[in-house]
């Protein structure tokens, strides 16, 4: 896990409340929907004054036969997990002017998410872009929306993953 958190160099005098920072989790995948999930967390962040996280989840397989191959796929996904954080990180940046907070982890990729949300009160909204396809909505926003909607402490925000950037500048 890379935590890309900073200070910045001012303190609040005793007993002024701060608010917290809303931070807007975006979990990575290789979905065209990604693209509108993140400018959407990252617009809403900017002008909210929050940040960015961003969650990537290596999914794992079974290969109990070959250790050896099984470590090395696995030392491949991690590797291409941290380049595509760090490419969707200079995104970021862009759109917010802030560095995001990133993460990988391993496992399934719905547990994995609410396994983060518990560890990490500072998360304050999942967002998710939805498959535009007929067939429906995407496995995480199938189960967020099903059976695992009780297991959220935090808001879920599904945006349509048809959206064009002009319509997410309206909407934010």
């Amino acid at each position: 896990m890379t935590d890309t958190s900073h200070t910045t160099g001012h303190t609040t005098p005793p007993g002024d409340a701060v608010p917290p920072v809303r931070i807007f989790l975006v979990v990575v995948d290789d979905s065209p929907e990604l693209k509108v999930a993140l400018r959407y967390a990252c617009l809403r962040a900017r002008k909210s004054g929050g940040r960015v996280a961003l969650l990537a989840v290596i999914e794992k397989e079974e290969m109990q036969h070959w250790l050896a191959m099984e470590n090395l796929i696995r030392e491949e996904k991690r590797e291409e997990a941290e380049r595509t954080l760090q490419k969707l990180a200079r995104e970021v940046v862009r759109l917010t002017g802030s560095l995001p907070v990133l993460y990988v982890r391993e496992g399934k990729r719905h547990e994995e998410v609410l396994a983060l949300i518990a560890e990490e009160p500072s998360i304050s909204i999942l967002v998710l872009a939805a498959d535009t396809d007929p067939e429906g909505p995407g496995p995480l926003i199938s189960y967020y929306t099903g059976r695992g909607l009780s297991r959220l402490r935090i808001p879920l925000t599904i945006v349509p993953g048809g959206l064009s950037n002009d319509a997410l500048e309206a909407i934010t």
